[in-house]
């Protein structure tokens, strides 16, 4: 992204001008690492719970674990610098690690959660994979991921939640 520098430096300072939606920012971007835990939990409690133990159970715990290895695998061969390691930035959202940018695990991993509460709950679905998006903007705003890792971290959630609790 050539004129990214610039971008993101308009980006702060209007968040910076606007305090509470910055903090609001921060507060949903912790939020959503205990939000979507808490609706996995969910999801496995109600499903263990339910007549039709079986292939639901195993499946909410086997796509999302294969799924998440297999995206690990692929951002540490792809290694993508962050952009706080690429430009001059300080990134709004904290974080300090190095590399491994491209896709985002932590919207990949809402997105997947998302795809199976989408798989026993349309509603419940919709609203988690709304504001899994909402992460995604909140991660690129932030400075912790580039708008593609986020895109293709979303992507990877949707496809992998569609083959195996969709299809």
């Amino acid at each position: 992204m050539k004129n990214y520098q610039e971008w993101y430096d308009k980006t702060k300072s209007s968040l910076l001008r606007h305090p509470q939606l910055l903090q609001l920012m921060r507060v949903f971007n912790r939020m959503m690492t205990v939000l979507m835990p808490l609706a996995y939990l969910t999801l496995l409690g109600t499903s263990l719970m339910s007549k039709n133990l079986g292939n639901d159970f195993y499946a909410y715990i086997l796509v999302p674990a294969l799924g998440f290895v297999l995206l690990t695998l692929v951002r540490k061969w792809i290694n993508q610098p962050r952009p706080y390691e690429t430009w001059g930035i300080v990134p709004l959202l904290d974080k300090d690690s190095s590399g491994n940018s491209m896709p985002s695990r932590h919207v990949f991993s809402a997105t997947i959660i998302s795809m199976a509460c989408f798989h026993a709950s349309l509603p419940v679905g919709l609203i988690l994979l709304v504001l899994s998006a909402l992460l995604g903007l909140v991660r690129v705003l932030g400075g912790v991921h580039y708008p593609k890792d986020v895109l293709v971290g979303y992507a990877c959630g949707l496809i992998w939640g569609i083959l195996f609790f969709i299809f």
